[in-house]
């Protein structure tokens, strides 16, 4: 009876946030001096709110952002972070009143003991049309918490909690409202170590670290940038009526966006949710999904890489953890292949008898499978005739709907006129292998908005 009763109460203070939470996004609540909507909605130009999207009929858990684990982190083995405090900073896709993180501890080599976590929104979060690029400011100004947002983490009602060895955990919900396209700092102190830290190197975004428990400073004073990763944290979710599901990019590095822009979030799937967010602001008929980034650089579809530092697993290997357990997932767009190409060998058929796997076990879901072309890649170091080849036989069999439920022609939209073995110039980061900001704005932009909704999988084509 009193779990009954404690059910109950639990719902209904759910259903009194979900309310505020619709409130809020006809609106529009003040934050920093300025209207801050959810998702679906973007602040006026002049300040004032704009015009809201429809909201869900009811509330939902959806990925707002996300990055996969990769490594141990070099240089972490003994001690890991032990004693320090990790101030990650995430940018969200979508938002909502509830909030929650997963840990990793997957290529640590002991439990690891969290005595304190976080969460906060960030004092000089950006919205689309304030992001200029560039590193944050030093001073460790990118890691102030805005007033009055400052909430403990909890996990089954305890501050503290035992990632074991190759394990995650899910946070308990935390009572937090979390504008889209804003920057939210998620802080964590392990008192102890675990052997290596589980990071996401090269994540185009500036880390923070602090010496002792810092997890509640407001000021970011007692940090100090370090690096270009994420630790331990490997996923935020929200709950609210805002959106209808989550829509996962998963791919290599081209996904990760590696050449992107530090700091200003123009990645691909940054730019992709940004347009569905735009365009359900001016009234389209598009879903409402929040956009989690499942790169990994180095990822193959049919190998496991081993070499250090990268010891990410195949993209067969890790599609559930990475791409089904993502809370509400909708749709999954796949670019891969291009490493088992530059890293062979690997036959053609067997990449996208790879690639087809993939598509078997999203459908088993219920899930939608968009897929792109491969990018040219002329001018990089690991091409040759044998390997365009390859690609451009893979290409014909995606282009000829035998494996996925819809196409993004990504190499159409990337490649030069001239020569379509390499990158427009524009586009080319200058490495003939991965896009630039622009390529990836392109690439954003090529998406049919209308093919992310999510019906129930097609049938393929014998």
């Amino acid at each position: 009876m009193a779990e009954r009763r404690g059910g109950a109460l639990l719902s209904a203070i759910v259903a009194l946030i979900v309310a505020a939470s619709a409130a809020w996004w006809y609106a529009g609540l003040p934050a920093g001096g300025r209207p801050a909507a959810s998702d679906g909605t973007a602040p006026g130009k002049n300040g004032g709110a704009a015009a809201p999207a429809a909201p869900a009929a009811a509330g939902v858990w959806t990925g707002t952002w996300s990055a996969s684990p990769v490594s141990g982190e070099p240089g972490t083995e003994t001690d890991g972070m032990a004693g320090r405090t990790v101030r990650n900073v995430v940018h969200t896709s979508v938002g909502g009143v509830l909030a929650r993180i997963t840990l990793s501890n997957l290529f640590g080599t002991a439990d690891l003991t969290v005595t304190h976590a976080t969460i906060a929104l960030a004092a000089d979060r950006r919205t689309g049309e304030e992001r200029t690029g560039g590193e944050r400011p030093a001073g460790g100004r990118g890691a102030a918490a805005a007033l009055g947002t400052m909430r403990r983490v909890t996990f089954g009602g305890s501050p503290e909690v035992v990632v074991p060895a190759g394990g995650e955990v899910v946070s308990d919900a935390v009572a937090l409202t979390v504008p889209y396209d804003s920057d939210v700092l998620v802080s964590v102190y392990a008192p102890g170590g675990a052997g290596p830290v589980t990071h996401h190197p090269l994540a185009r975004q500036t880390g923070y670290v602090a010496e002792g428990e810092r997890t509640a400073d407001l000021s970011g004073a007692a940090y100090a940038a370090d690096g270009d990763r994420w630790r331990w944290l490997t996923a935020l979710d929200v709950y609210g009526r805002q959106a209808q599901g989550t829509l996962v990019a998963f791919g290599d590095s081209i996904t990760d966006g590696v050449t992107a822009t530090r700091d200003a979030d123009h990645r691909w799937p940054d730019v992709l949710a940004d347009r569905l967010r735009e365009a359900a602001r001016e009234g389209a008929d598009v879903p409402r999904y929040g956009v989690v980034n499942a790169g990994v650089g180095g990822n193959r579809v049919l190998t496991d890489v081993q070499a250090a530092p990268l010891k990410n697993p195949s993209a067969l290997h890790r599609f559930d953890r990475d791409v089904l357990s993502r809370p509400n997932v909708r749709v999954v767009v796949v670019d891969l292949g291009i490493n088992d190409i530059l890293r062979g060998p690997a036959a053609p058929e067997a990449i996208l008898a790879g690639l087809r796997t993939l598509v078997d076990r999203a459908h088993a879901h219920g899930v939608k499978v968009i897929g792109s072309t491969l990018t040219p890649f002329l001018g990089h170091r690991g091409h040759t005739a044998q390997r365009e080849a390859v690609r451009q036989h893979i290409n014909e069999e995606i282009r000829g709907g035998g494996v996925y439920d819809a196409v993004v022609d990504f190499d159409e939209a990337l490649r030069d006129p001239s020569d379509p073995r390499r990158l427009l110039p524009e586009y080319d980061s200058g490495d003939h292998l991965h896009p630039g900001d622009e390529g990836y704005r392109a690439m954003a932009g090529l998406l049919d908005l209308r093919e992310l909704r999510a019906p129930a999988p097609a049938r393929l084509a014998a």
